[in-house]
């Protein structure tokens, strides 16, 4: 039996053993020819065990040995980390350490690799220190693998000096650190990232690109987006599913839904993931009649709707005031979901969007667990009902529970407060978010207070909030100011204010229409002829305003004086009905209806 100590003719046994019962006869045969005689070849048995998904003869074998060297170790550390099993890995690991078996840049690669697994920074830089101590710390596997653990449990800072300090970087390391800068956050300096690596001559493979297609999203940058699609196209690269998912999404959220449909049709294998990232798309697009019909379309293909595509389904009945659909919804996912946060709070959402309050504050109230986002919906939906006692009230069961504000939470309260005159309970919370929360007012916080104060008819310190501003005022905050001045007849305010907005240049018909109505209040005959020919030389039309009414779950829309409704003499009968006994107990005044 002596031949087999031949490497050659081992190796080619090795080679030769495609089936757990070949392996078996050549383990045998070692045993009888002297195990312990073959060296590093029974770590070659004890991978082929590994390989063949038999640990346990793999780490029985291991335990047999009575001198074990590092190609040992390394085989069943492997054979554990291929099990995806850390715990065994690192134990190995500390084992091998006892023992003074001296590891590799294998056994660290492997190890720092199950403290990913294990999200175990601790454990890691153990290791890495270790690695370095012996030689390693240049090694671009062990370095590869440390970024990677830097990156995995957030430490970008830590990661990025890792990553400068590699004598060697290839393009598993400006992968990790392009992904992971995205991942954590930080889309523009992945982009930069990847700028930089293809200065160094490095081509981006398909896993560089998916980062980078994400952080395009994140930037809402369609353009860089698009040379990204270009190139994977151009180099062949293996646009596999989920690469083409992000670009589903990439589109969809820089708003180009043309490009995303297009991508979408033509893939050859869509998942759920996939359909969610295009019904999510025309969602967050304001499309609600779109969204809906993607997603009867997604299961009439055979898919069931998850979280994602229902929040999205959710937010299209909150756009339309499609209560009928949301309470279907909403049932649903009682049915088949755990009733999440995410959920929930896009239920109450719709509810409160669709004008039924008390149905997002019941659900609110049966909540087990609340989050800032749950707390910020809820006060929204009283802001935006005109219950600013209520928004306020919410407010502080926030404050009581330890839950801390954001600037989305004073947004909403400063809306709420506003629409309902409470102008000393606003001129307080947002001075007290300044100067207790820390929070920076933005535009969408000046614009609240100013119309506060303008509604009030406080134009004048309106006025100087909005010199207090840092930043130059927005369309937003010039357009509240306007409103109140033209609400109270603020005139000498008012027109320099009116002027400001004209060289904003909106392209909303409705403010041209307000700067023109203060100019005829106050007389001024000739700026409102100015705005009138500005309005007809842009060539705008005003889109009619029109109310919808979700009838047995039938949307019915109305413009005034339209008269095209197919039940539109049953619906005057009505109205004139209610209009003559609203009068006979003089709840109306002497009017006329619109609609007779």
């Amino acid at each position: 039996m002596c031949f087999l100590k031949n490497p050659k003719q081992l190796k080619a046994l090795f080679l030769a053993a495609k089936d757990k019962r070949t392996l078996i006869k050549i383990h045998a045969l070692m045993i009888k020819t002297n195990l312990s005689a073959y060296g590093n070849s029974v770590g070659r048995i004890i991978a082929l065990y590994g390989g063949k998904n038999d640990i346990v003869s793999a780490r029985k074998l291991f335990e047999e040995l009575p001198l074990r060297g590092v190609d040992t170790y390394n085989s069943i550390i492997i054979a554990y980390s291929r099990k995806e099993s850390p715990f065994e890995v690192l134990g190995l690991y500390n084992q091998m350490k006892k023992e003074d078996v001296r590891p590799d840049s294998s056994t660290f690669t492997v190890a720092l690799k199950a403290c990913v697994s294990l999200m175990d920074l601790k454990m890691g830089e153990e290791i890495w220190r270790k690695a370095v101590e012996l030689g390693y710390g240049n090694d671009v596997f062990v370095g590869s693998s440390m970024l990677n653990l830097y990156v995995k449990c957030g430490k970008m800072n830590e990661a990025m000096v890792a990553f400068e300090k590699m004598q060697r970087k290839d393009l598993v390391c400006w992968s990790s650190m392009i992904n992971g800068l995205v991942f954590n956050g930080q889309p523009r300096e992945a982009v930069d990232a990847y700028k930089r690596m293809k200065k160094e001559g490095i081509d981006g493979d398909e896993v560089v690109m998916m980062g980078l297609i994400q952080a395009c999203a994140d930037l809402g940058d369609s353009r860089f987006g698009l040379s990204v699609h270009g190139y994977s196209i151009r180099r062949h690269l293996n646009l596999d599913v989920k690469v083409q998912t992000s670009l589903v999404d990439m589109y969809a959220k820089t708003g180009h839904l043309d490009l995303a449909s297009h991508v979408f049709k033509n893939m050859s294998r869509i998942n759920i993931v996939t359909w969610g990232a295009l019904i999510s798309g025309f969602a967050q697009n304001g499309l609600a009649g779109s969204t809906l019909e993607l997603l009867m379309e997604m299961q009439s293909c055979g898919f069931e709707p998850d979280s994602v595509s229902l929040v999205s389904a959710l937010l299209a009945c909150a756009q339309i005031g499609f209560l009928k659909l949301g309470k279907s919804i909403h049932g649903y996912t009682v049915r088949r979901f755990d009733f999440n946060l995410v959920l929930g709070t896009s239920v109450i959402d719709m509810y409160s969007k669709c004008g039924v309050p008390s149905c997002a504050r019941a659900l609110f109230d049966q909540m087990q667990s609340r989050d800032l986002i749950s707390w910020n919906v809820i006060i929204a939906s009283y802001g935006i009902h005109g219950h600013g006692e209520e928004a306020l009230s919410l407010f502080l069961q926030m404050i009581e529970t330890m839950v801390k504000p954001d600037h989305s939470t004073f947004a909403s309260l400063l809306s709420a407060l506003s629409h309902s005159g409470l102008v000393e309970e606003g001129r307080y919370w947002f001075d007290l978010m300044v100067s207790k929360y820390k929070i920076q007012p933005t535009e969408k916080h000046y614009a609240c207070m100013v119309d506060l104060l303008a509604r009030a008819g406080e134009v004048e310190e309106a006025l100087k909030i909005v010199d207090s501003m840092s930043t130059e005022p927005g369309l937003a905050v010039w357009v509240a100011l306007l409103s109140g001045c033209h609400n109270h007849k603020k005139f000498s305010i008012g027109e320099k204010v009116a002027k400001k907005v004209l060289k904003l240049n909106p392209d909303d018909l409705g403010i041209h229409a307000l700067v023109s109505n203060f100019f005829a209040m106050e007389q001024k005959w000739e700026e409102v002829a100015g705005v009138r020919k500005t309005m007809r030389k842009s060539g705008m039309k005003k889109v009619p305003g029109y109310s919808v009414v979700e009838v047995n779950g039938e949307l019915h829309a109305f413009i005034m004086e339209d008269k095209s409704h197919n039940q539109y003499e049953d619906i005057v009968y009505v109205l004139k009905k209610l209009y003559l006994e609203m009068r006979a107990i003089r709840y109306l005044p002497n009017i006329e209806l619109c609609m007779i």
